[in-house]
């Protein structure tokens, strides 16, 4: 008997189908999607393309018109519950109180976590430091900046310690600063052995970030691959040198000289 553990893939969806009323194609129309345990990978696509149905699919809020997924080993609609205990989201909007101070929501979520008030205490501080925000932790959310709230958020997501997170287009609006530091954030939770599904419309990013490219379009997957797997989909970088000729010579001697072409 092998005394080895199977360790399940933390994200594996095959032929994902789905399509709202009242449109004319599907939201998402055949989607295959493998995530490797402490990878991160992104979702890449324009608006419409499909990345935040898939999300939300993964995440156990909308249900697949057809395929099977699963997350943390769980099946997302036999064990819904299961699955919600494993894993971390961080939606497009800011899910905070902003008259409550980033301590007190902290607590809030850990309470609504099961967190007893003392370890909840406990937590916020602790995603308070891993967040950058401890100094800011007594001051009300709705004095933050964008990228304060969105690092807020982040860790918000992170109360129970989830094997997997999902991050919905987490630097959009964020300024330059804002957008490395949260990319900083999110670098370490794979570097501790988190999975992180991210989705995003900014190719810099996705390059940056992510250990593998999904790109969708329409609901599809049109390629997949390492960054630099895809990178060479589109050609080796070059330069070409090209050698004057006497015509380019007479032509720049005519540009250049007060008398006009030499004799």
């Amino acid at each position: 008997m092998n005394s080895e553990m199977t360790v399940p893939t933390p994200i594996q969806a095959r032929g994902v189908r789905k399509r709202f009323p009242g449109t004319e194609r599907p939201a998402l129309d055949g989607v295959d999607l493998t995530v490797a345990a402490g990878r991160i990978c992104a979702l890449l696509g324009g608006n419409g393309a499909g990345k935040t149905t898939m999300v939300r699919i993964l995440a156990t809020l909308t249900r697949a018109d057809a395929g099977t997924v699963h997350v943390a080993g769980w099946d997302v609609d036999k064990a819904a519950t299961r699955v919600r205990a494993a894993i971390g989201l961080v939606g497009q909007y800011a899910a905070l109180d902003e008259l409550l101070s980033a301590r007190e929501n902290l607590e809030l979520f850990g309470r609504l976590a099961g967190l007893d008030r003392r370890r909840a205490r406990a937590r916020a501080g602790e995603l308070l430091d891993t967040a950058g925000l401890t100094e800011a932790g007594g001051r009300a959310v709705g004095a933050f900046s964008g990228g304060m709230r969105r690092r807020l958020d982040l860790v918000t997501s992170l109360i129970t310690t989830p094997s997997v997170l999902f991050v919905d287009e987490p630097t959009t609006g964020l300024d330059p600063q804002a957008r490395r530091d949260l990319w900083s954030s999110v670098r370490a939770l794979a570097q501790a052995g988190t999975t992180v599904l991210l989705t995003t419309q900014y190719l810099e990013e996705a390059d940056a970030l992510a250990d593998d490219v999904v790109i969708l379009r329409e609901g599809r997957v049109i390629a997949q691959g390492t960054p630099e797997d895809l990178k060479k989909l589109v050609g080796e970088p070059r330069m070409e040198l090209r050698a004057p000729t006497l015509e380019d010579v007479y032509l720049h001697l005519y540009a250049t000289s007060p008398a006009g072409a030499p004799s």
